[in-house]
């Protein structure tokens, strides 16, 4: 597969799966909201600073308010990860590929751009009851996800595209748990409370994941909240999970067996694999969930990297270059 196939595939599930996720962080937070007795700014400004979103929002904007931050997000076209920017490059890396892609999943990427498109030009209208447009962008997510897991053959192009959306989709969770650290962090009264519970309830809401989690665990506690969000085997949006479907596409790709590495990335996710295969929810918390979650963002955007370096950057083969050498002496 060509370098620059593999890397419009990667990328464009990245920016599909990052768009889903930005509706999903507003929804949290809009949930979160409902029961928040705290301050606006803090709230809203928490999304911003969890998506790392902040320092480029107060170039454009001057107060921190629900509207500002929901049009930010959705449709800013001077936010690069707004959802109207990502599925935009979402599109554009679809449209470079198209004869790698079957028609369905073409015709499923571009619709919804189109409808994401067109509800920029109602923004104003969104902004009043921004929940159905939110649920919108999710549903549309998941029938884009399924028209390419019904129509996509399961090759290189299938592992490349998996990869993105895996890395993609484990980084937000990460920052969905990190949305509730930063709003518990000026109410620490709070944790144990009515509040708390809601609190964690709504996350859970946020990642699909409350009924699954009720049938595991019941109750809502913190702890158990981080060990599925974070530990769970099956739970396809666990970190566990993401990290662990990731390597098994890279593998798949280079043809490495397992444990061992070929490269970088592989080396990478392998390590971080084991570390989630046998950590404890418990040491989790008590070490700090938002050192933890800090951590395990930088690593993943290493790897991220490293699959970049691997794999889409072509460089000159060194014999390549001394047989030149060679022959320019003789």
């Amino acid at each position: 597969m060509l370098c620059r196939v593999a890397e419009s595939l990667f990328w464009m599930s990245r920016y599909l799966e990052r768009a889903e996720n930005q509706a999903r962080f507003i929804d949290v937070t809009l949930n979160i909201a409902l029961g928040y007795r705290g301050s606006e700014e803090v709230l809203w400004s928490s999304l911003l600073h969890a998506g790392g979103d902040a320092e480029n929002f107060k170039k454009h904007y001057d107060e921190t308010t629900r509207e500002n931050v929901i049009r930010y997000l959705l449709f800013d076209r001077q936010n690069m990860n707004s959802v109207a920017n990502c599925l935009a490059a979402a599109r554009e890396n679809a449209r470079a590929i198209r004869e790698n892609l079957t028609t369905p999943y073409w015709e499923s990427i571009n619709r919804f751009y189109l409808r994401v498109r067109q509800a920029a030009s109602q923004a104003s209208q969104i902004m009043i009851q921004p929940h159905p447009f939110l649920e919108q962008i999710k549903r549309s997510a998941h029938q884009t996800s399924g028209v390419a897991a019904a129509t996509s053959p399961r090759g290189e192009g299938w592992n490349f595209s998996s990869i993105g959306c895996l890395l993609e989709r484990a980084d937000k969770t990460s920052r969905i748990l990190d949305v509730k650290y930063f709003i518990l962090l000026p109410n620490p009264s709070h944790v144990g409370s009515q509040v708390d519970v809601v609190q964690w309830a709504a996350l859970l809401e946020s990642t699909s994941a409350l009924q699954t989690y009720r049938r595991a665990y019941g109750r809502i506690q913190p702890a158990n909240v981080v060990d599925f969000l974070i530990l769970n085997s099956s739970f396809p949006r666990s970190l566990r999970f993401c990290v662990r479907e990731a390597e098994s596409c890279l593998r798949a790709i280079s043809g490495t067996a397992a444990h061992n590495f070929s490269n970088p990335a592989e080396q990478m996710l392998g390590q971080m694999s084991s570390q989630l295969n046998y950590a404890r929810a418990s040491d989790i918390v008590a070490n700090g969930l938002h050192q933890f979650v800090d951590d395990f963002q930088t690593r993943l955007n290493s790897v991220g990297l490293a699959v970049s370096e691997t794999f889409f950057q072509v460089v000159t083969p060194p014999q390549r270059m001394s047989q030149k050498q060679s022959m320019s002496r003789m």
